[in-house]
């Protein structure tokens, strides 16, 4: 008997004696795409718990240096951590090149009889425990490459200053102020550059509204965005310019609209801002980081706004929206030259780029629900999945509806 099939084995037996997640999951566990050998029967041991924890080598190198290490037990290099008993997850989750530097949940909090806003509160990783930690003083988290360091928002949006976190000690080290008020974030791929997202008003505020018979109705958020620009900050320095940007000089047009919330990020190579629209027409706005605007890098003229995990590594595919063709739950793959669809892969929804050819995923189990979902790897050319997470809730509240952060190790 091999040591995938003693891990079949172990994970078999393990599943009988819990509530069972699904058919097929302990021939899930192992990715598609595993090349190395795992070592030594300690390995197939560690395997055996591998409903709450897995530890399996995949063909991608560790760039993280001294990251976070997952507390009971070790993992190797480039390989995935997994907790597919735990939703939402205790100890760090990991896969190839990126960790779950976090996770957050929202709450609906009223501010006024015709006002409310969606507060989120985050679990950090400590990179000397690797658990998460809640830390409920940040309205706004985004990790630096390297599981060390976030940039933090206090509690009112949008804020007049930035911090920088020390994941570790959990303490502010340093203290950014900003001259337009600021409620979004990201670092660039280096982690050398920060870019913060301006906004006149708090982005995430619905108001109520009223039916057409003068009785209350729903809520929405503000049909313009508050949104009036960005900031490039070098995170060493603290220093940086802000650029100004309208949505149009009509903002409810195609070519001018954008969410309350639209927060601008970097290009895959760092050299760029981009923000996503709502117009098919004009789905993109990219700058150079002086603040001019500029026609999309080739590779990411076809990017879809709304799927985090962008570009490969490589720079050879592109992760693109829902397919749902060959099964109930697929995302495409696109060629990023011509924005063709190249490939269906299995997931929801793709978060994060794990290597060249896998992927970090939302998706759902044997029930069907598209609520009930849970992280897990998934792999261009492969019709398997490797369980990373616990599902999470399927009903829309605080506890159960997790939301992941992902940064480089």
């Amino acid at each position: 008997m091999n040591v995938d099939e003693l891990v079949r084995d172990a994970l078999r037996e393990q599943a009988a004696e819990l509530t069972a997640p699904g058919p097929g999951f302990a021939d899930r566990v192992l990715a598609a795409r595993r090349r190395r050998r795992v070592r030594g029967l300690a390995a197939v041991a560690a395997a055996t718990a591998a409903v709450i924890a897995v530890s399996v080598g995949v063909p991608a190198l560790y760039s993280g240096g001294e990251g976070a290490r997952p507390s009971g037990g070790g993992v190797e290099q480039g390989g995935i951590t997994a907790r597919a008993g735990q939703s939402p997850p205790r100890d760090l989750l990991a896969a190839g090149e990126v960790a779950m530097a976090a996770y957050f949940t929202t709450e609906k909090v009223r501010l006024a009889e015709d006002r409310r806003t969606s507060e989120r509160t985050y679990w950090l990783l400590d990179p000397g425990t690797g658990k998460y930690e809640k830390d409920d003083r940040w309205s706004f988290v985004a990790v630096a490459p390297g599981l060390r360091t976030a940039a933090v928002l206090e509690r009112e949006l949008p804020a007049g200053r930035i911090g920088l976190l020390d994941l570790a000690s959990g303490e502010v080290e340093r203290w950014i102020p900003v001259e337009h008020e600021v409620a979004g974030l990201a670092f660039s791929p280096d982690g050398r550059k920060l870019v913060a997202t301006t906004y006149g008003e708090n982005p995430d505020v619905q108001y109520r509204t009223e039916n057409p018979d003068g009785t209350v109705g729903g809520w929405q958020m503000r049909e313009i965005s508050s949104r009036n620009g960005f900031q490039v900050i070098d995170v060493a320095s603290g220093t940086g310019s802000w650029t100004e940007v309208g949505t149009n000089d009509d903002p409810m047009s195609p070519a001018g609209l954008i969410n309350s919330r639209q927060d601008f990020a970097f290009s895959a190579d760092g050299r760029f801002v981009w923000a996503g629209r709502i117009s098919v027409e004009i789905p993109l706005d990219y700058f150079d980081l002086d603040g001019d605007a500029v026609a999309p890098p080739p590779r990411e003229a076809h990017r879809v706004w709304h799927v985090d995990a962008g570009l490969s590594p490589d720079g050879r595919r592109l992760a693109g929206d829902f397919a749902g063709k060959s099964r109930k739950t697929s995302s495409w793959i696109l060629d990023p030259r011509t924005g063709e669809q190249v490939a269906e892969i299995r997931g929801q929804q793709l978060l994060a780029w794990a290597d060249d050819d896998s992927l970090v995923a939302w998706d759902i189990g044997a029930d069907g629900d598209e609520f009930h979902q849970r992280l897990v790897l998934v792999t261009v050319g492969s019709d398997r999945t490797v369980p990373l997470s616990g599902f999470r809730s399927p009903k829309d509240d605080t506890k159960g509806r997790w939301e992941p952060v992902f940064a480089r190790r």
